[in-house]
């Protein structure tokens, strides 16, 4: 089981009882420690007191920021002097790497867990982007996407800061599960609620505590259900800050999508907070490749927010697309699949077959439309009706979507309508 490391450490003996902030110390997050040293640590961090009223740390007024334009531009910087960044109880001095701990009030056991969070405040200004990862406990890549991210920061070279969540699920992830212990989605209930389900109160928790301390926010999905994503990012293009969140990310695919109700980078952006999730992989598995392709994506980010130096742009351009469609099995069986994901189809091309296994039928599965397959499921035995292929379809040069589009069988325009696969297959 993966263990990432915990610590804060009180700047004065007696300053948490005292009723003072507790200041952390910067450590080297890559140095490993031990698991006592994580419990002990944990233990001497005061309990964050944010409220859904009150302001993150690096939040503006909102008449302080021009119309139209992006939170993390240029002129925040401006606006914002360095700072120590006051996070889950715990002050963050500028120039500093450490880790902090966010405990929901309950858990399912009636014991807080704590859930390790990596902070890196750089020695100057700038807005402050949250990594978030494994809020659904099977997802794997995220997590070693925001490790990567985080421990090869230098806050000495760092306007702002970042904030990065491993694992906000870990009830899940210590069962390899994509749920909580409750069976509840935790990224359908968002913004949470204090007096509601269990599932609610911790995303209540997660969100005021942390994620409104955010200016942006990246959360890292993968493909659910023995199903793999191309690497692409889910963004609502219609907020001008969101599209401008995902110019920064280079050779990366763009799929137009405003998020199911109760995701978190839907509750964020309906409070202000542009959000974009980043999608790599198939849960219950770690891909190299698509995690290199995640760790570039954010630091080409960090370097479009001006939060450090680097490339701007890294591969070749790759489109946008407004909408998409599941290719459903109309038969149960033997899924084999001729086509590899991000390979561009044409209309009635072979995207697989399924075979009965025990009469021998076999029936294929045609693409209904021209496009690219942004995710597809993995070679398995599927029922009928089962969403094996997401094609995206990209707009033409006059910015007219193809007459065949069917934007009713999009995976997340249907995803309110209770626990279907359709809400699963969301994010």
């Amino acid at each position: 089981m993966l263990v990432l490391p915990l610590q804060v450490i009180a700047g004065e003996p007696g300053a948490a009882a005292a009723g003072a902030v507790p200041e952390a110390k910067s450590v080297d997050l890559g140095q490993p420690v031990s698991n006592e040293e994580i419990l002990k640590s944990a233990k001497t961090q005061r309990p964050s007191s944010a409220s859904p009223d009150e302001p993150g740390a690096s939040e503006l007024e909102e008449s302080e920021i021009p119309e139209g334009q992006a939170v993390y531009s240029d002129a925040l910087s401006e606006l914002n002097p360095p700072n120590t960044l006051l996070l889950l109880g715990a002050k963050v001095p500028p120039a500093t790497s450490t880790r902090l701990a966010w405990s929901p009030s309950q858990s399912f056991e009636g014991i807080a867990v704590p859930t390790p969070v990596l902070v890196v405040n750089g020695a100057n200004s700038g807005p402050v982007l949250c990594l978030t990862a494994a809020i659904h406990g099977d997802e794997l890549n995220g997590i070693e996407i925001v490790r990567r991210v985080l421990y090869n920061l230098d806050p000495q070279e760092l306007s702002g800061a970042v904030i990065g969540v491993p694992i906000a699920n870990l009830q899940g992830f210590r069962r390899n599960s994509r749920y909580l212990t409750d069976r509840r989605d935790l990224n359908r209930f968002f913004p949470g609620n204090p007096t509601g389900s269990s599932a609610s109160r911790i995303a209540h928790s997660f969100f005021n505590d942390v994620v409104r301390h955010c200016d942006a926010l990246v959360d890292l999905h993968t493909g659910s259900f023995h199903r793999t994503n191309l690497l692409q990012l889910r963004a609502d293009l219609g907020d001008p800050a969101i599209l401008e969140l995902t110019h920064g990310f280079g050779s990366t695919v763009v799929l137009q999508s405003e998020g199911a109700p109760g995701t978190l980078r839907r509750a964020a952006a309906e409070i202000g907070i542009p959000a974009v999730t980043l999608e790599a992989g198939a849960p219950l598995r770690l891909d190299e490749e698509g995690v290199q392709q995640g760790v570039a994506g954010i630091e080409t980010l960090l370097s479009h927010m001006n939060m450090m130096k680097g490339p701007r742009f890294w591969g070749n351009p790759e489109p946008v697309y407004y909408e998409s469609r599941w290719v459903r099995a109309d038969q149960g069986g033997i899924l084999l699949s001729s086509v590899s994901l991000g390979e561009e189809v044409d209309r009635g091309e072979l995207l697989g077959t399924v075979t009965d296994p025990i009469t021998n039928v076999r029936v294929e599965i045609l693409s209904p439309l021209a496009g690219r397959v942004l995710g597809m499921a993995l070679n398995q035995v599927v029922l009928p009706g089962f969403a094996a292929y997401h094609i995206g379809i990209q707009a033409s040069d006059d910015g007219e979507l193809p007459d065949e589009s069917d934007p009713e069988s999009t995976d997340e325009d249907v995803a309110d309508h209770g626990v279907s696969e359709d809400d699963l297959l969301a994010e």
